[in-house]
């Protein structure tokens, strides 16, 4: 009689368990119609990956949907995006749409600049020349080294102790 009791009480706990809702992880989707006809490159700098998506437009430059100012609040990172428009003379030809994930926000805007340059060319090859004397296509390979056995950080020994 109890062990019928347990396998009801079971199959009672499976009906009235409820599914979890489904996660929508559906991300916005990139090929917006405005980004149909967009010049498109990758930007790596760290750890960090930009996708960039130049059209022709007003200068206006959005990172993850959000404008560039409330992204990046640090004047340094605003100048370091702005590089490759300032010394192609292109301010306010192309508006740009980028997406940024991994590293931290410096790793970030090199990333981003590193992308805006490649699509620069890729949108005007006569601009490669500029862009490539600079070191604007150049991707800055430096990234952390690891932590290494035996050690405190990747270099840092332990302190030594005479006694």
């Amino acid at each position: 009689m109890t062990e019928t009791k347990k396998t009801a009480t079971k199959t009672a706990a499976k009906t009235t368990k409820k599914a979890a809702p489904a996660k929508t992880t559906a991300k916005k989707a990139v090929a917006d119609v405005k980004l149909a006809n967009a010049t498109y490159a990758t930007g790596k700098r760290k750890d960090s990956i930009a996708r960039v998506y130049m059209v022709a437009g007003k200068g206006q430059i959005f990172i993850n949907d959000i404008p560039v100012n409330e992204y990046f609040r640090r004047p340094v990172l605003q100048m370091i995006i702005a590089q490759p428009f300032g010394i192609t003379k292109r301010d306010s030809a192309y508006d740009i749409h980028a997406f940024v994930a991994g590293g931290g926000l410096s790793g970030q805007a090199g990333a981003v600049k590193h992308g805006i340059s490649k699509a620069l060319e890729k949108a005007e090859p006569d601009l490669r020349k500029t862009l490539k004397a600079a070191g604007f296509l150049t991707r800055d390979s430096r990234v952390v080294e690891r932590k290494h056995f035996g050690r405190h950080k990747a270099r840092r020994s332990t302190q030594f102790s005479k006694r």
